[in-house]
């Protein structure tokens, strides 16, 4: 059975074209024209690369800062020894901070953050968290910058904003940007932001069109195409 959609979406979906591409610019405006919801919906890419996800020479991952920020309050918890690294990263503003306790408390199911971070010395006991934290997206990696010395400067900048984007098994990748109530220009900065790194992250093994698509969208709107020849797709 077809899903029913609401009045206010079908109400977006007459706003515009949707077989149409559009330059950011342009979507952006759209995307914030729309009827609202009665929160304050999360923006999102969803971008389809021309890589095949099953090769671990054609992974797509990285980590961007976005200049405006996501929007979202990022709990952070940081697995470090009693010392230095531990009290910077609360200096920091990070939530939780520990070694074995905060081990033993993700062991036994807890995981209420949503980044975790860890000096190269804690690594060697939370890499015991892989299954419990893993399949979250929550373990720690040196690739995103997660698993470092300098826990302050790791906190600060997951706070500030900064994303992380990874390639799904069919080839995609989703990425927030931000909320509707940001101003269309911090959209536009921010969506920038994200489509210039995940150029940036082009495996060189890949060949052809490395950015087939690329769909703006809200929690509860329709996506809008995006005109990839004008986001510098090589």
């Amino acid at each position: 059975m077809p899903k029913k959609h609401s009045k206010r979406y079908r109400k977006a979906l007459g706003l515009f074209d949707a077989g149409k591409v559009y330059p950011l610019s342009q979507a952006v405006d759209l995307l914030v024209s729309f009827p609202r919801a009665r929160f304050n919906e999360t923006v999102e890419l969803a971008l389809r690369l021309g890589v095949d996800p099953k090769q671990s020479d054609q992974m797509v991952r990285g980590t961007v800062p976005l200049p405006h920020g996501s929007g979202k309050v990022v709990r952070v918890a940081v697995f470090a020894k009693p010392g230095a690294a531990a009290d910077a990263a609360r200096a920091a503003g990070a939530e939780f901070v520990g070694y074995e306790d905060l081990i033993k408390k993700c062991q036994e199911g807890w995981a209420e953050f949503d980044v975790a971070v860890a000096t190269p010395e804690a690594m060697t006991e939370v890499r015991k968290l892989g299954k419990v934290l893993g399949p979250k997206g929550l373990m720690p990696n040196p690739k995103t910058g997660t698993v470092t010395e300098d826990t302050a400067k790791a906190v600060r900048e997951v706070k500030a904003g900064r994303v992380e984007f990874k390639i799904d098994k069919a080839g995609n990748v989703h990425v927030p940007i931000g909320k509707l109530s940001f101003t269309p220009q911090q959209l536009i900065e921010n969506a920038q932001a994200v489509i210039d790194a995940v150029l940036r992250a082009r495996p060189a093994t890949v060949r052809g069109t490395y950015m087939r698509s690329c769909v703006l969208t809200s929690t509860m709107n329709p996506g809008i195409r995006l005109d990839v020849r004008t986001l510098t797709n090589p």
